[in-house]
C-alpha cells in the first residue's frame, strides 16, 4: 500500500496534513498524544498495523497541530482545537459517514465528536482512552512527566516510552524516543500531555448514539482499565472488550488480535494473512538487515542469543522466499520506498 499525503485546513486558517491508505468506505483514525505520519509509515510495527486496518477501505489519519507535518500550532491546545482540526479532515469526505476510531487521547476526541455530530458517525470504536485525565495517573506522577518533557525532553521522551510500549525490545523503545523528539517541541509535547490530563468528557458519553466498542489492554501502563470500564458504562450499547497485554501503542505487543477485532466490530472482512507478511519482530530484524547489520548486532539490539538472530534471519529468508541477506534488504527498501509521484 501507499499513503497519499494531502493538506486540509481549519476555519482559523490553520493546515492539517493527513494520509490516505486503501479504498473503500472512509475510516478516520484519531491518533494519540504525538504522531508523524511519514515517521509513523516507514516505522515497521505501526505501518504493518495500518495496512492491516486499511484492508478493504480508506483508512484516513492526521497529523495534529503542532506536530509531524502539521508545523503549525494552534492559539491554544484545547478540545475546541481538536475537534476544529478533526472537522477540517472530515469536511474532505462531504456528507458522507465514517467509521471512527480513537485510540488514547484520540479516543477522548473521538467521543467528544460523536456526542456534538451523531449523524456523522458510523461506528465508534475507542481503544486505550479514559473518561477523566485526572484518573489516568496520581497528581505528583502527572507533575513530574509535565516537568520532564518541559526540562528535559531527551529523558522524557524515553520515560514516557517505558511507560507507552513496554513490551518493545530496546532497540525500537530507542527509535521510539527519537520518534517522539521529531514529531513535536518539548514545548508542544509537554502543552498536549497538559491538555490530556486535563479533559474530561463524562458529560458527553450518554449523548453518543454511534454503535461504539470500546477496546482495552488489560495491563495498559498509560490508561488503566477502569477508565475503559467506564467509557463502555457511559455509553448506551457500547461493547466493552479486554485483551490481553501492557503496551499502550496500538502497534506494539499483539496488534493483529487489536486490529482483527476491530475490523470485526466494523463488519469489515477479515482477510487471510499473506504468506509472505512478516511478523512485527520480523519486520523489525529485516531493517536491522536492511542497515547492514551483523546477526551478533542484531542479537545485542534486540537482547537475544545470536543464535536467535540467526534464526530469525533464516525464516524470514524463507517466508521471503529469496537467497540472501541482500534480497532481504532489498524487499525492506521497496516496502519501505516512498511512492512514485501521483501516487
Amino acid at each position: 500500500m501507499h499513503q497519499r499525503v494531502e493538506r486540509a485546513t481549519t476555519s482559523s486558517g490553520i493546515e492539517i496534513a493527513y494520509a490516505s491508505v486503501g479504498e473503500g468506505r472512509p475510516v478516520v483514525y484519531v491518533a494519540g498524544w504525538l504522531g508523524h505520519l511519514e515517521l509513523g509509515w516507514r516505522a515497521p510495527q505501526e505501518r504493518a498495523f495500518y495496512e492491516e486496518l486499511a484492508h478493504g477501505c480508506r483508512l484516513i489519519r492526521y497529523d495534529r497541530a503542532g506536530t509531524g507535518l502539521s508545523v503549525s500550532s494552534p492559539p491554544s491546545f484545547s478540545l475546541a482545537s481538536e475537534l476544529e482540526q478533526l472537522a477540517a479532515v472530515v469536511a474532505v469526505l462531504g456528507d458522507e459517514p465514517f467509521d471512527l476510531v480513537g485510540v488514547s487521547l484520540g479516543a477522548v476526541v473521538a467521543v467528544a465528536w460523536a456526542a456534538a455530530h451523531p449523524g456523522t458517525v458510523r461506528q465508534l470504536v475507542l481503544y486505550g482512552g479514559w473518561v477523566s485525565g485526572r484518573a489516568v495517573s496520581t497528581p505528583s506522577a502527572r507533575e513530574h512527566v509535565l516537568g520532564l518533557v518541559a526540562s528535559h525532553w531527551g529523558l522524557g521522551s524515553d520515560v514516557l516510552t517505558e511507560i507507552f510500549a513496554p513490551d518493545s525490545d530496546a532497540t525500537s523503545r530507542t527509535e521510539f524516543g527519537r520518534y517522539q523528539r521529531a514529531s513535536a517541541s518539548a514545548a508542544t509535547a509537554r502543552s498536549l500531555l497538559a491538555m490530556s490530563y486535563d479533559l474530561d468528557v463524562s458529560g458527553m458519553l450518554a449523548m453518543v448514539r454511534s454503535p461504539t466498542l470500546v477496546v482495552h489492554r488489560a495491563d495498559d501502563r498509560a490508561a488503566p482499565l477502569e477508565q475503559a470500564r467506564a467509557l463502555a458504562a457511559g455509553i448506551g450499547g457500547a461493547e466493552l472488550v479486554v485483551l490481553p497485554g501492557r503496551s499502550h501503542l496500538p502497534y506494539v505487543g499483539d496488534a493483529h488480535a487489536l486490529v482483527t477485532t476491530i475490523r470485526r466490530f466494523l463488519g469489515l472482512r477479515l482477510a487471510p494473512r499473506d504468506p509472505r507478511e512478516l511478523t512485527a519482530r520480523q519486520l523489525d530484524v529485516a531493517a536491522m538487515v536492511s542497515r547492514g547489520l551483523t546477526n551478533r548486532e542484531i542479537a545485542a539490539g534486540l537482547g537475544i542469543q545470536e543464535r536467535s538472530a540467526e534464526g530469525h534471519v533464516e525464516r524470514i529468508r524463507l517466508r521471503l522466499g529469496v537467497r540472501s541477506r541482500a534480497q532481504i534488504a532489498a524487499w525492506y527498501s521497496a516496502r519501505n520506498a516512498p511512492p512514485e509521484p501521483g501516487n
